[in-house]
């Protein structure tokens, strides 16, 4: 018998929802698909601005903080007939970067990052940072970031004395509140088993009224299994207070049914 037989997984993403959806089908589980991430905005001038004046002016460091930004900017340079010299400049400037889909961008692009972050959140990237720079001037960063924690990060390196250019080439709008209701409602009666999570947006989207917050950290740390891809989203719900977060060791859909999966087996045993 399937672990997930009998088992109701809500999914909170959005462009992922199909393939996860049909990978907890096969495993004989119900998907309910209830997006909270909220449709992505592109910023187009704001990106083409980025792309001219990181060409126009000098950078010791780039940090790349989502592939998406990443790939936002690369295509607002080739819109603007720059992404050959967007390129060339990438490969002269110290790049770090967080994320798989970050790291693909630059293998594609032939890029060759300084710093990585080894567990893909960006405190492990900024501890680096902080060691390299120990004993040095200050420096001047260009920061691709989005509309989350990225004033936070800003600050963290400029209180250490660097200047920071701050991109912001994509942002999230607010998720249709009605969908947003329904899942908390769901969690809270416990009528679903699970829920996955695939990115810290949706987790800070279900806890965004705090009238309710207790009552849905109660429901997961009850019955209602929270699932997280990736460390940042994990950390994001354990932040919450919420005590058990499943996630797979490794940060992909077909991994996280796995473990879902096991987890209630194990449960059966």
């Amino acid at each position: 018998m399937n672990g997930l037989a009998g088992k109701k997984i809500g999914v909170a993403a959005v462009r992922a929802a199909k393939e996860i959806s049909l990978l907890i089908e096969k495993q004989s589980g119900t998907p309910v698909i209830l997006p909270i991430q909220g449709r992505q905005r592109l910023n187009e001038d704001i990106s083409s601005q980025n792309i001219t004046d990181f060409l126009a002016e000098s950078f010791d460091w780039a940090i790349f903080t989502t592939g998406i930004g990443a790939r936002t900017l690369t295509d607002s340079a080739e819109s603007i007939g720059l992404q050959s010299r967007y390129i060339d400049k990438l490969k002269e400037t110290n790049l770090a970067v967080r994320g798989s889909k970050t790291m693909k961008w630059i293998r594609e692009h032939g890029l060759e990052p300084v710093h990585v972050s080894e567990d893909g959140t960006m405190n492990n990237l900024l501890a680096a940072l902080a060691e390299e720079y120990k004993g040095k001037s200050p420096q001047r960063i260009f920061l691709q970031a989005y509309d989350q924690d990225d004033d936070k990060l800003k600050s963290i390196l400029e209180e250490n004395g660097h200047s920071v250019y701050l991109s912001r080439p994509y942002s999230y709008e607010r998720p249709d509140s009605l969908v947003v209701d329904q899942l908390k409602q769901s969690i809270i009666e416990q009528s679903l088993d699970a829920i996955v999570f695939t990115s810290k947006t949706q987790v800070r989207n279900i806890f965004a009224e705090s009238n309710q917050s207790q009552g849905l950290v109660n429901a997961f740390n009850d019955r209602v299994l929270a699932v997280a891809v990736g460390k940042v989203t994990a950390q994001e719900l354990e932040n919450h207070g919420i005590n058990q977060v499943l996630q797979p060791e490794h940060q992909k859909m077909g991994a996280m049914i796995v473990a879902i999966d096991h987890h209630y087996r194990q449960q059966l045993v």
